[in-house]
C-alpha cells in the first residue's frame, strides 16, 4: 500500500492529500531514509513523521485498506 493512503486509513494524518504533501517535504522517513508518497507500506517498516516540533516513531503492525475508526489505532505500534 502507498504509503500517503497508509497515513490516511491508519488516521494519523486527516487527509491523503495533507500526507501526500508531507512525503514531497521530507517530513516522513521509513526505516531512517526519507521517502516519496508513492513507498510501498510493509508490515515491520518504522515510520517517523513529523509534525511541527514533534516527532511520532512508530512500526507498522497490518496493513489494510479498509479499517473502522476504532480499528484504526492496531495499525501501529508507537515506538519511544
Amino acid at each position: 500500500m502507498r504509503l500517503d493512503k497508509y497515513l490516511k486509513v491508519s488516521r494519523l494524518i486527516k487527509r491523503r492529500t495533507v500526507a501526500n504533501e508531507a512525503c514531497d517535504a521530507g517530513r516522513v522517513t521509513a526505516n531512517g531514509r526519507p521517502v516519496k508518497a508513492g513507498y510501498d507500506v510493509k508490515v515491520g517498516d518504522v515510520l517517523e513523521i513529523q509534525f511541527g516540533q514533534r516527532t511520532v516513531k512508530l512500526e507498522v503492525l497490518v496493513v489494510a485498506d479498509n479499517v473502522g475508526k476504532n480499528d484504526a489505532a492496531a495499525m501501529y505500534k508507537e515506538l519511544p
